[in-house]
């Protein structure tokens, strides 16, 4: 029996064994610590705990913030206090940690988050 896959799990690369994968930083939400055009480096099989910046399926859309718990539940939180924080359903919503970022062309500004 064959079963289908949702449509947003083919817009994560198909890595084998969970390797890590860049995108590139699109809009304001995370300034002032993630600028717009650097790259971050996405760890799919890593630890998401409170405080972790992770890439997450929330609202029908990928979306990169910090995760960090309120009460007994989550929240995607922006570090542009010009974006709300959301509620998350579920950790198994988020897919990656954060575990780098860099400036290309700037080796220097380069990052490690763990």
């Amino acid at each position: 029996m064959q079963t289908s896959t949702p449509d947003h799990d083919m817009l994560i690369p198909d890595c084998a064994g969970g390797e890590s994968f860049a995108l590139m930083v699109m809009g304001q939400s995370m300034t002032p610590e993630f600028q717009e055009g650097e790259i971050i480096i996405i760890e799919p099989e890593g630890l998401a705990k409170d405080g972790s910046y992770v890439l997450a399926w929330h609202n029908e859309e990928w979306t990169f913030r910090q995760l960090l718990q309120a009460g007994d539940g989550w929240v995607l939180h922006a570090l542009n206090p010009a974006f709300p924080d959301e509620p998350l359903v579920s950790l198994a919503d988020v897919r990656g940690v954060i575990i780098q970022k860099a400036l290309p062309g700037r080796r220097r500004a380069s990052k490690h988050y763990i």
